[in-house]
């Protein structure tokens, strides 16, 4: 089960979206997702990851508690930064959040 508010999780698609198209490494979009990010608490960095995971096929929704234990045995403080490395991040989030139920739509970049 999902308990990382899919909120959250559709501001950080936005924001790695924006980030996305610059890639700048001062960029404003940058620093503000990574200070988000970090500003989750370790049970939603956890979460976050794993999700990704999901969202890239790495895992299957059935092996979710498989992907939290690999994800809760990698964390360490440079999460946000390890997400940030992610090129298809905002995708994966995307796939990640459907596999729960989302209701499989894209999340509209120009309305945070």
């Amino acid at each position: 089960m999902l308990t990382l508010d899919p909120e959250k999780v559709c501001h950080i698609v936005v924001k790695a979206r924006a980030f996305g198209a610059k890639e700048e490494i001062g960029d404003p979009a940058r620093r503000e997702l990574l200070e988000f990010m970090r500003g989750l608490d370790t049970d939603e960095q956890i979460e976050l990851v794993a999700l990704c995971w999901l969202g890239r096929a790495t895992y299957s929704l059935d092996e979710w508690d498989e992907a939290l234990s690999e994800a809760e045995a990698a964390h360490n403080e440079r999460t946000a930064e390890y997400l940030l490395r992610l090129p298809l991040l905002a995708d994966y989030l995307e796939k990640g959040l459907a596999a729960f139920g989302g209701n499989g739509k894209k999340v509209d970049s120009r309305n945070p």
